[in-house]
């Protein structure tokens, strides 16, 4: 669900940027003072620990995202978006942190996503799973226990609402854009449908990972109550076999993903003809030149690669390498901040 600059006019991206750079400031100085409820629950790992986990996650959430599953009967395909996912491990706002830095690496490396719509792509992809439907959706299921069925359950719900805010979020945007090629009550019946089986596999493959961590480590879930612990496993041993599965999936598995138009380009195909819109302003081909000088595996492809298997190989290492990297640093960050506050708050105390 990756917006493209074309769907969007200037005036729009713009203030979607000023609304996702507000929600990083919020979420990074949530993190840095120390105030994020869902870290602070003494049952749970810490949220010092879980920084490694934040790097590992972010690059599971990448390569994870390189494989399209086909939706059966339409022709389309979907990923997942991994913000339900992220907040249940991390907390609201250090998923928020974690989405928006592998969005911000598919964008400048990958041309996955254009740069005017970046701040879009966050909010969609990443606000609306970490600030509404894991608080208001996820934990309010499993306020009173954590099993493997309400987990699941949990993750399908969640995935499915926050998906559908998102893929409405689309909508509403392009609508406000002035992109009148996709009207309003035609581009939503088709988005909101095909979103919603995206949203029921997402929901379930979060629902097996999310299990998984919960046989092995429950308390890396954040809302964690306690009432089970398995002291023999390490959250260095979870991490590392989460790196283990996002090189297998980026350098491997990414291969065999299919071929279909996601849901966001199966709508557009369906109502113009074609998976893409021809638009283009003075800012956003501006922003596309920036773009262009920054990919360096667009389309997750060498240039000269036709059947694009090294390419897709590479990408899907590389991109995972590079967001695990910013996504730890983030955390490491907004550790050493919160370290230092707390020493400097001792030393007046």
């Amino acid at each position: 669900m990756h917006m493209a600059d074309a769907l969007l006019s200037p005036a729009v991206g713009g203030v979607m940027w000023v609304a996702a750079a507000g929600t990083l400031a919020y979420s990074a100085t949530k993190l840095s003072k120390g105030d994020s409820e869902d870290l602070n629950n003494p049952k749970s790992v810490s949220f010092d620990k879980k920084i490694p986990l934040m790097g590992v996650l972010g690059a599971f959430v990448f390569a994870s995202q390189m494989i399209n599953f086909t939706i059966p009967g339409t022709g389309s395909s979907g990923h997942i978006g991994g913000g339900i996912l992220l907040a249940s491990l991390l907390g609201p706002e250090a998923g928020f942190l974690t989405i928006a830095s592998v969005l911000v690496i598919q964008c400048l490396f990958f041309a996955d996503g254009g740069l005017l719509a970046l701040g879009c792509n966050m909010i969609n992809m990443g606000f609306f799973a970490c600030f509404i439907g894991f608080p208001f959706i996820y934990k309010k299921i499993l306020k009173n226990g954590f099993t493997p069925t309400k987990i699941m359950i949990a993750s399908i719900v969640s995935v499915v609402i926050s998906l559908q805010l998102g893929a409405f979020g689309v909508v509403c945007e392009t609508m406000l854009s002035g992109v009148t090629e996709l009207p309003f009550s035609t581009f939503v019946v088709l988005m909101q449908p095909i979103h919603l089986a995206i949203g029921l596999v997402e929901g379930v493959l979060t629902g097996c990972v999310l299990i998984f961590i919960y046989n092995a480590k429950p308390e890396l879930l954040v809302g964690y109550d306690g009432s089970t612990v398995k002291e023999n496993v390490s959250v260095k041993k979870v991490a590392l076999v989460l790196v283990v599965v996002a090189a297998l999936i980026g350098g491997g598995l990414s291969l065999f993903a299919s071929a279909n138009p996601d849901g966001l380009e199966w709508s557009i195909q369906k109502v113009t003809g074609s998976t893409e819109l021809d638009r283009s302003s003075g800012v956003s081909d501006a922003l596309g030149s920036v773009q262009e000088s920054t990919a360096f595996l667009p389309d997750y492809a060498f240039k000269s690669d036709s059947e694009n298997t090294a390419g897709t190989t590479v990408s899907g290492i590389v991109g995972s390498a590079i967001t695990l990297g910013l996504a730890a640093l983030i955390g490491f960050g907004a550790s050493k901040v919160k370290k230092g506050s707390n020493h400097n708050s001792q030393k007046h105390a």
